[in-house]
């Protein structure tokens, strides 16, 4: 793959007794991928809604382990590891949140010109649950 990609990441959320569908987020933007001593790397800057500045995203793949820092206008390190619960403080402009992570399914899809990640996982904020999530990605060569 190419060092210049395409990131498309896709994310919903389900909550639990929500009369309304699924809450989709959606970004399309440009970023970086590169290997280094088996770890794959994909960077790129994403903005929020009502959030004033960027933060720039780094994921980390290794074998079955997906590791997503942000740092910028939000500041969170997440683990993403199928069966496995990790717990994160997300940091925003409003306040710090801590956040549950437990990973249900994670699969890595890697071809000469893209890596495709789908991520399932249970959301909690603060010790609660909060919501069912799914995260897709799609990183194609430019």
């Amino acid at each position: 793959m190419n060092k210049e990609v395409l990131v498309s990441v896709k994310g919903l959320q389900f909550i639990e007794n929500d009369e309304e569908e699924a809450e989709a987020i959606e970004l399309v933007t440009v970023g970086n991928y590169h290997c280094r001593d088996g770890n794959k790397y994909i960077k790129y800057e994403e903005s929020f809604e009502g959030v004033d500045g960027v933060a720039t995203n780094l994921l980390k793949i290794k074998d079955d382990v997906l590791e997503v820092r942000k740092k910028g206008a939000v500041d969170v390190h997440m683990v993403f590891e199928k069966g496995k619960k990790n717990i994160s403080y997300y940091t925003t402009p409003y306040g710090t949140l801590l956040m549950g992570i437990a990973t249900t399914n994670l699969q890595i899809k890697e071809a000469q010109d893209s890596l495709e990640l789908q991520v399932d996982y249970v959301l909690e904020v603060n010790d609660e649950f909060l919501a069912d999530c799914t995260l897709n990605l799609l990183a194609k060569s430019r």
